[in-house]
């Protein structure tokens, strides 16, 4: 059996926040969209949901962070290249996102990352695939032989 993934994100402004994740070559499930939410579909398993700040309220009687000063999630996916990690920044940047620190390269990997507008974060990254095989020590030690 396989299984799916939603992932909720809250916004103060629905029309934008969909515009920003179709920037980043994300679609829109009209079907599971309205004033209140819209289904951004990454894949065939993996989705966000993003509700506005009010419509989130009412699945949890707990604080809604604001994602703009507080941290409650980061999100990482992985990507072919380095090269595609900063394309698809490039991409975010232009649609209003921004990169709240500076590009890590840890030799076996490489990772940006990417607030949305409304301050979630997104991390996207390219590990060696040695490295995601091995463990980044394994590699390490590898690279040093060679």
């Amino acid at each position: 059996m396989s299984s799916s993934i939603f992932v909720n994100l809250t916004t103060t402004d629905l029309p934008r926040a969909k515009a920003f994740y179709e920037s980043l070559g994300w679609s829109i499930n009209p079907a599971f969209t309205d004033d209140n939410a819209a289904c951004v579909v990454i894949d065939e398993h993996l989705y966000f949901m993003v509700l506005t700040r009010e419509y989130f309220a009412t699945f949890t009687d707990k604080q809604i962070v604001d994602p703009k000063t507080q941290a409650q999630v980061s999100l990482a996916f992985t990507r072919d290249s380095r090269e595609s990690v900063d394309e698809i920044l490039a991409k975010g940047l232009a649609a209003g996102g921004t990169e709240p620190r500076e590009a890590q390269d840890l030799g076996f990997m490489y990772s940006r990352d990417l607030d949305d507008p409304d301050g979630n974060n997104l991390s996207f990254l390219y590990m060696e695939p040695a490295a995601a095989e091995q463990g980044p020590e394994a590699w390490a030690e590898s690279q040093a032989t060679a």
